[in-house]
């Protein structure tokens, strides 16, 4: 057991789980998640050094990458594969990378998270370049895939970051431009970091790619603006915002949608101008895709529940 990694110790706080009703189990559970959002709020000025960072890549025509092993890896994997639908970005602009491939996205892949060279052939398969940002996350801080993540990473020229929950070593730290150490301690059930520092993990991630995409104007005010209405869900959800922010029909949000190909964004803004779709598309890639800076003034106000 690695005594320097905390989230390999003995949490003493739950060492008679095993003689707890179901309960006393969801109260020792949940007394230990309340302690980490404070842990990631400890961390709020890397977190937004990260997402600046995210943003400046991204503006620039750069893409984001997560590497990952076991939970940490499918973290990124799933942070990544929600950009698409929820902010409209094409697939590539965030990805995942897990060691062992999407094979280990369901089944445990052994040995994977200690072969630092497939780390370095997963970034080159992926097409890693200067210029792109390369996040790695490792719970314990020791993981050797992510570490020769980031180091060849940065070797490519890439910005790198990392999102531990315990102290990395300094060759790791050395690797990162960026470091997020979110201190969860340990675990309920020692090692199975799949519970706080994983929480932890998706808490960070979350942040990092919605405050991106927030900042590049995926957004108008809190309303999701650059969807993609894949599914019944999601065009119901359109309709709606084009109905609150326009002031119109659900029938007449749905002929602006259909004029802006299933747009949000761009449908709020033919609307507000009074242009087509095309008009309305320029005026948008003139102001970075930015509502706020196409159409004067604020959503409409949330209404008090």
């Amino acid at each position: 057991m690695n005594l320097g990694a905390l989230t390999e110790r003995r949490n003493p706080k739950t060492a008679e789980i095993d003689l707890a009703g179901a309960l006393e189990i969801v109260d020792l559970i949940n007394a230990e998640d309340k302690t980490v959002a404070d842990a990631v709020h400890a961390q709020r000025e890397s977190i937004a050094a990260a997402l600046s960072t995210a943003e400046t890549v991204l503006r620039g025509g750069g893409r984001l990458f997560y590497a990952g092993a076991g939970t940490s890896g499918r973290l990124g994997v799933l942070d990544a594969s929600e950009i698409p639908p929820t902010f409209g970005a094409p697939p590539d602009l965030v990805q995942g990378i897990i060691a062992g491939g999407m094979a280990a996205l369901t089944r445990s892949q052994e040995g994977a998270e200690d072969r630092p060279d497939g780390a370095r052939d997963d970034l080159d398969l992926a097409g890693v370049r200067s210029g792109d940002f390369v996040i790695g996350i490792a719970a314990s801080g020791t993981t050797p895939y992510v570490r020769a993540a980031l180091q060849h990473a940065k070797k490519l020229g890439a910005h790198t970051a990392i999102v531990a929950c315990s102290p990395p070593p300094a060759e790791t730290l050395a690797a990162a431009e960026i470091a997020i150490v979110v201190l969860t301690g340990p675990e309920v059930v020692t090692g199975s970091t799949r519970m706080k520092a994983g929480t932890a993990t998706k808490l960070v991630l979350n942040t990092i790619t919605t405050g991106a995409m927030i900042r590049l104007g995926k957004t108008y005010g809190n309303l999701m603006v650059d969807l993609q209405a894949s599914n019944a869900k999601l065009r119901d959800r359109a309709e709606r915002i084009v109905c609150e922010v326009c002031g119109v029909t659900a029938a007449e949000a749905a002929d602006l949608l259909r004029a802006a190909d299933g747009s949000v964004k761009l449908a709020i803004v033919m609307k507000k101008l009074h242009v087509n779709a095309a008009d309305a598309r320029a005026a948008l890639e003139k102001e970075g895709g930015v509502i706020r800076r196409v159409v004067k003034g604020a959503p409409p106000p949330v209404e008090p529940e």
